[in-house]
């Protein structure tokens, strides 16, 4: 009798070893019940597949691929691979679903919103961006609604793995995809926060961005880059040789945009855009002053600014999905130019001269529409953040009596980096309050006063380093 309880007992403290031991390595891998290392479980999903594991201290850093239908009404005719990667920091922690609206970078970083949650990441990268991009290449399925769709079919697949609440996030473009998504799949998403996010509502009227331009900054750099702008143009022709010299000498081309002019005009009306959406009123005692420039001094400015490679072949052919949509839903912005005198002779390009003609695009007025009625009407727990100097916030996603709980913030001198951080500080707490509540994570502190929050995560030099990509030639 004594052997068998002695035996029970044993019994008993084994079982008990083996469930605390079980319960530790629940909680290492994100406080569920499943003790299957992550990886496993991520690529136990249907159609999700490993490209690379990269280390990096407190996470595990994912890059992947989902198989994706082509055509998400019709997901028998065909898929494509879709770009993925996963910054995976427990699963009892929120996740932050994150877009640009570009290619996805393959190294770990994080959003503003991962960061002041500490959570989770899943980075997506936009359809018909190399290499995800179906093969044959049907443009018709580059549309809003199929990329919101991608979204929704990568949030259904992870939510099964990361229960918690979810935040879509992203910047410029990417701030667009992140209002796009919550707009087609609006109860997806416990929160919303598009950063510097464009609303083109109609295409055809543009005359925001020419007051935008009127008072942008001061007097003084205004007057110094529009005449750095005309004299390029009174320039032409100098520094149109030293252009073509250098697209001899790199191989560049310009069969798509149709001439080497075309591209140089297109490069140097870009030129007070571009400063004003990646500089600060400070840069411009960098800009040179117009009489009194060399022309190298001249050619230097923009190429630095605008970029001369940018309308090359070499150049357009990495943005043209983004060039596609501008010309079929998205608007592109077209704004006067009055100091330029008859000057220009071709004005601000439509995206349909930046896109190869061997492709179709037809232009589709009420996609806008839809967002922005939808947006004004419906948001709820939305948050829109934009820059004072930025001129992409000349036409901006606004509030109506329909909306709940969504807020619109602008931070004072920021550019096309804005974000919450650089809001004053008490609209900097009560959006770090949002967020964080919206996640599903703000302490009792913060609940009780919202003058208290602050991210949950320290700073992080690499993670979290502001990575405002200059993307040369106009594009958000």
């Amino acid at each position: 009798m004594r052997k068998a309880l002695r035996w029970l007992l044993s019994f008993v403290l084994v079982i008990g070893t083996v469930a605390t031991a079980g319960a530790a390595t629940a909680a290492e891998s994100g406080g569920g019940t499943d003790t299957t290392d992550i990886k496993d479980r991520i690529l136990a999903i249907p159609g999700m597949k490993l490209v690379q594991e990269k280390p990096y201290e407190g996470y595990r850093y994912f890059v992947l691929t989902y198989t994706q239908p082509v055509d998400h009404r019709h997901p028998a005719k065909g898929t494509f691979e879709q770009r993925v990667t996963l910054l995976h920091k427990d699963t009892s922690r929120p996740t932050v679903f994150f877009t640009g609206g570009y290619n996805v970078s393959t190294n770990p970083s994080r959003s503003e919103p991962t960061r002041i949650v500490d959570g989770n990441q899943v980075s997506m990268e936009y359809r018909f961006f190399t290499p995800s991009r179906p093969q044959p290449a049907d443009w018709s399925k580059l549309t809003i609604w199929q990329a919101a769709s991608d979204q929704h079919r990568i949030f259904t697949a992870l939510k099964r793995v990361y229960s918690k609440k979810w935040l879509a996030t992203g910047g410029s473009k990417g701030g667009m995809t992140a209002t796009y998504f919550e707009r087609f799949y609006p109860d997806d998403m416990d929160g919303v926060v598009a950063y510097v996010a464009p609303n083109d509502v109609v295409n055809h009227e543009d005359s925001a961005y020419d007051r935008f331009f009127e008072r942008v900054g001061t007097k003084e750099c205004r007057d110094r880059l529009n005449a750095v702008q005309r004299e390029a143009l009174v320039r032409r022709a100098p520094l149109e040789k030293k252009f073509q010299e250098w697209a001899d000498a790199n191989g560049a081309t310009f069969t798509t945009i149709g001439s080497l002019d075309k591209a140089y005009e297109a490069t140097v009306l870009d030129y007070v855009w571009g400063f004003w959406q990646y500089s600060l009123l400070a840069d411009c005692d960098g800009i040179p002053a117009a009489a009194t420039a060399s022309d190298q001094e001249i050619y230097d400015s923009v190429d630095t600014i605008s970029g001369f490679s940018a309308y090359t072949d070499q150049g357009l052919a990495t943005y043209q999905p983004y060039y596609y949509q501008a010309g079929t839903q998205l608007g592109a912005p077209t704004i006067k130019l009055p100091h330029l005198g008859n000057l220009s002779r071709y004005g601000y390009q439509p995206p349909r001269n930046f896109v190869p003609r061997d492709i179709a695009m037809r232009f589709e007025p009420s996609a806008m529409r839809d967002i922005d009625n939808w947006v004004r009407r419906h948001a709820n727990q939305m948050m829109f953040v934009y820059g004072q100097n930025d001129p992409w916030g000349a036409e901006p996603f606004r509030l109506g009596h329909g909306a709940r709980d969504s807020h619109v913030y602008v931070a004072p001198g920021a550019n096309h980096g804005a974000n919450v951080a650089g809001l004053v500080p008490d609209q900097q707490a009560k959006a770090t309050a949002r967020i964080l509540a919206w996640a599903g994570v703000a302490p009792e502190a913060v609940r009780k006063d919202a003058t208290k929050a602050k991210p949950l995560s320290p700073f992080d030099a690499q993670l979290d380093r502001q990575k405002l990509e200059r993307r040369q030639t106009l594009r958000p």
